[in-house]
């Protein structure tokens, strides 16, 4: 074939939009690289010239779809083919400053890649944005089927002799361009010299000024939460930041609870100034990530580790020249990967954080007090904000001003979790004013719900902790006898602090085989640990209960539960409550570890009056009906009462008619045979 123009037609001009932006022109976006081109053109028509001078197979139309005579005593007398005059300086351009709007020399720059390096790369690129340069690769090549660049063609148009150690060494699978994913050296059964050279799409969109991540990273890919108020400015951000500033680096933060990691990275990033790419995904897409975080010179951050993370942190370990930051509640294993990264505990994130609320809440929260509603949450920032988005629409969905109520409902979704496989939730819809007690048990219900809203204060702030791995959890017991109003209390503390309530299910937890059921109270703790909610053992004598000397395996086993349940309540985080018939039942050992021990007492006189009473407000009843012969001669706790008191409502149902005084009197009488207690004779009205 005759050797082509040097210069393109109109025709043959590279799209004025392709590899750009929608609605940018490459001119501004991709001027600097079609300079370039410009040049690598003009050593190309060298490289032409030289090439046919003396080669009596220039004008043959077929040149390079067969050897003639002519061309193999050519090839036999002349030698190797002559490489080009000058060398890669004058393609790569030189050094350019980050920032200079020339994006492959921001990218040499950034990765540190030479000149040599940089001129391969334009080499390889020039067929992908001009397709003049196909034609006369073909004609370079000696193969108009082979449109690509080679290994001998680039080291040719770069003024290099092919049996230069130094310079084909740089398409070696460990040289630069290949282990950082931008160069592919393709049909390794070829001869070296003659193996195609290829760059990704991802690279030239990137070097065209596209900066849409690679397609394979699509879905896996999630945007960075904004910083927290609560974590700007704190010295552990600050050190971080400089880690980062210091250059790349791999830290693990172990966080103490789901999301807690994730903001403190957040924040140090702002802090540093430093973009970065938040993945979530299979291992098998780490050089697509890797690719993309050093064309944009970002960071990458992982969240939520694989159950096997290994193999995912030895792919991410090959990339030194890369930032990593990884945040789970393990601790690190130095068997996952070498070698370790820097390895940090996150600091914990305060229950409340009002200032973070209140930003991510906006002007709306204003009408109630804000402190007070979202003390007990312990959400991470981008569940925090997800939970003001839903209270808002909550507020919006019933037409009235944003209130505490939206925001506890909107914060309660939040926090949900795998709880429900061992306990039964309950949504609190009860009140301070549904408890009839004495004034002390009622006053230690309200410390208790204290304790839980400023125990990060106290035990954090004010360094009461006991340390030695002890939590920051509040412990109650409550004991008292049946129907005393133990599991209502539990019930109205969780609805003061604005949580549900989770009651442990014993049938789920006790196992008959040994091991089993310590490893059921631990999936039940580490999901409490990361839930806002409030955790009841009802009946907690089953295993709570005291240990016993040693007479076999049996009492042995059961020994080792409960000092398992001694460990793991020191170093619970949550906000756990125990009910008990009988207080004597429960080891000493547990009742230390107590915050309160509430007692219930059986119900005077005026109480059970009380009860009567608060139990018969939303029922119809027949007029002048007084239940206080009832409450004198039937000793019943609140349980029974309330018992009665359905029991009456049903008779006077199946009449249609309004609760009378026989109806009350034979639901009491009910509880008394229920219990097996002599029911009185006769009841005075």
């Amino acid at each position: 074939m005759t050797a082509p123009s040097t210069t393109p037609s109109p025709a043959a001009a590279p799209d004025e939009t392709a590899g750009s932006p929608a609605g940018t022109p490459v001119d501004e976006q991709g001027g600097p690289l079609l300079a370039r081109l410009a040049g690598l053109r003009e050593r190309v028509a060298a490289l032409v010239e030289r090439r046919t001078a003396g080669d009596p197979t220039a004008a043959d139309p077929l040149r390079g779809l067969y050897l003639s005579d002519d061309a193999v005593q050519h090839l036999l007398h002349n030698g190797p083919a002559t490489p080009g005059d000058g060398g890669p300086a004058d393609l790569a351009g030189g050094t350019a400053a980050l920032g200079s709007g020339d994006r492959l020399a921001d990218l040499a720059v950034r990765l540190g890649l030479t000149e040599l390096d940089t001129a391969i790369l334009l080499i390889a690129v020039a067929p992908d944005l001009d397709r003049t340069f196909e034609s006369l690769y073909g004609y370079l090549n000696d193969d108009v089927s082979r449109r690509r660049a080679t290994t001998g063609l680039a080291l040719d148009l770069c003024g290099l002799p092919a049996h230069t150690a130094a310079a084909r060494a740089r398409f070696h699978p460990t040289a630069p361009l290949r282990t950082l994913g931008l160069l592919q050296v393709t049909e390794p059964e070829r001869p070296f010299l003659g193996r195609p050279l290829h760059v990704t799409d991802r690279l030239i969109a990137h070097l065209l000024g596209d900066d849409t991540p690679d397609a394979a990273l699509h879905g896996h890919l999630h945007p960075l939460p904004e910083p927290l108020p609560d974590t700007d400015g704190t010295d552990f951000v600050h050190r971080l930041a400089a880690r980062l500033h210091e250059g790349p680096s791999t830290v693990y933060l172990r966080e103490h609870r789901e999301g807690d990691g994730l903001a403190w990275i957040a924040a140090a990033l702002s802090t540093a100034k430093r973009d970065a790419l938040r993945f979530s995904g299979p291992e098998e897409h780490i050089p697509e990530l890797l690719r993309e975080a050093r064309l944009g010179g970002r960071a990458i951050v992982l969240t939520d580790l694989p159950r096997q993370p290994g193999p995912l942190l030895e792919a991410l370990a090959a990339a030194p020249d890369v930032p990593v930051l990884l945040a789970d509640r393990r601790p690190y294993d130095p068997q996952w990967c070498a070698p370790d990264p820097l390895v940090l505990q996150a600091p914990r994130l305060r229950a409340g954080g009002t200032a973070a609320w209140a930003a991510a809440l906006g002007p709306d929260a204003t009408g109630f007090d804000l402190a007070t509603a979202v003390a007990p949450y312990r959400l991470g920032g981008d569940r925090m904000r997800r939970a003001a988005r839903a209270a808002r629409g909550l507020a919006a969905f019933e037409g009235v001003p944003l209130g505490a109520a939206h925001v506890r409902l909107a914060a309660r979704q939040q926090s949900a979790s795998g709880l429900e496989q061992h306990a039964r939730r309950i949504r609190p819809a009860v009140s301070w004013a549904d408890l009839v007690l004495p004034d002390r048990p009622l006053t230690q219900l309200r410390e208790l719900a204290l304790r839980a809203r400023h125990r990060d204060r106290v035990l954090g702030d004010w360094r009461l902790s006991a340390g030695g791995g002890r939590g920051r959890g509040v412990l109650g017991l409550f004991a008292g006898e049946s129907g005393t109003g133990k599991t209502l209390s539990a019930e109205v503390v969780a609805a003061e602090l604005g949580l549900d309530l989770y009651v442990v299910q014993l049938s789920s937890v006790v196992d008959k085989y040994i091991g089993e059921t310590e490893k059921n109270l631990e999936r039940i703790f580490t999901e409490a640990d990361r839930t806002d909610a409030v955790l009841l053992f009802d009946e907690a004598d089953a295993v709570f209960g005291k240990r016993s000397e040693v007479r076999d395996s049996h009492d042995r086993y059961a020994n080792m539960e409960s000092a398992y349940l001694l460990q793991r309540l020191e170093s619970f985080d949550g906000i756990a409550l125990l009910t008990t018939n009988l207080r004597a039942n429960i080891d000493e050992a547990f009742t230390r570890r107590l915050d309160l021990v509430v007692d219930f007492p059986f119900p005077d006189v005026d109480q059970r009056l009380a009860l009567w009473r608060h139990g018969l407000i939303h029922v119809p009843c027949a007029d002048h009906i007084d239940p206080a012969p009832l409450a004198r001669e039937f000793e019943l706790a609140g349980g029974s009462i309330r018992s009665a008191v359905v029991t009456a409502a049903y008779l006077a149902a199946g009449r249609d008619e309004p609760v009378g005084a026989d109806d009350l009197l034979e639901g009491a009488r009910r509880e008394y045979r229920k219990a097996g207690r002599l029911v009185p004779g006769e009841a005075t009205w």
